[in-house]
């Protein structure tokens, strides 16, 4: 039985001050909620005194990025043991937005998602097609090549700790969602590219989220399809009571 998780990307959003009053506030509504993965994802500044905040809660702790080596001279980087030491289990690697704005290939997402393991943090792995690629049929052999790019790095032993998230980069902020239907067929999809090369078994240990355009009014219709194991929330998850009502919807499924 795959726990469900329910990852909220902050963005380049929030102050300390304002990340705090946040988790604040969402420590209280989530307080007690038990069978779901809460992980929150603020920027780099407001890591230590989220961490801070939610320490002993059901909350768990995660970055939007990191770099492939450990340490060294890269200005502007952030190790993956820098990540271990202010409190993060988790690490988002491959959003879109990294793909689009910095470049980033999924060769490089692969190397991040190779340290990131070696470092006991557990990835949240990006994936999706934008609306050209979707409108001339490409959604497939885009997710494959991001999937499979990942597989010369992954040890077997490993793998099962990997989520990945599905995301359509045409939902992403737009207000627009995939419906249920077609990114459960996507998902089932990135499940099979895994069990073609690791085994069903470790396939099926693998947590797949769906992400884009979440909100407390849709991801009752998403948790209720086979494959899907919960969300990466953007907009939703900058505001305590609508990030909690997700995470609530979720624990009753």
């Amino acid at each position: 039985m795959r726990i469900p998780v329910i990852a909220g990307n902050w963005k380049m959003n929030k102050t300390i001050v304002e990340s705090a009053s946040l988790v604040k506030e969402l420590k209280d509504f989530v307080r007690g909620i038990k069978g779901v993965d809460i992980v929150v994802c603020p920027p780099f500044t407001s890591l230590w005194v989220t961490k801070k905040i939610i320490n002993g809660s059901n909350i768990h702790l995660g970055a939007q990025s990191t770099y492939w080596e450990t340490k060294g001279a890269f200005t502007g980087e952030i190790s993956p043991l820098m990540l271990k030491d202010v409190g993060c289990e988790y690490v988002i690697l491959g959003h879109s937005e990294r793909r689009q704005y910095f470049r980033e290939t999924s060769k490089e997402v692969a190397k991040k998602t190779e340290t990131a393991l070696s470092a006991n943090l557990t990835p949240i792995v990006c994936v999706g097609e934008n609306l050209e690629e979707r409108e001339s049929g490409k959604t497939e052999s885009i997710i494959e090549q991001e999937i499979k790019a990942l597989f010369p790095k992954i040890d077997s032993t490993l793998t099962a700790r990997i989520i990945v998230a599905y995301e359509p980069i045409w939902a992403i902020g737009t207000g627009k969602s995939s419906s249920p239907q077609d990114a459960n067929l996507i998902i089932k999809f990135i499940r099979e590219l895994f069990s073609s090369e690791y085994g069903s078994k470790t396939a099926d240990r693998i947590r797949i989220l769906y992400g884009g355009s979440v909100s407390p009014k849709n991801i009752s219709e998403f948790m209720n399809e086979s494959d899907i194991d919960g969300a990466l929330v953007g907009g939703a998850s900058l505001h305590a009571l609508s990030f909690s009502q997700i995470v609530r919807a979720t624990e009753i499924l």
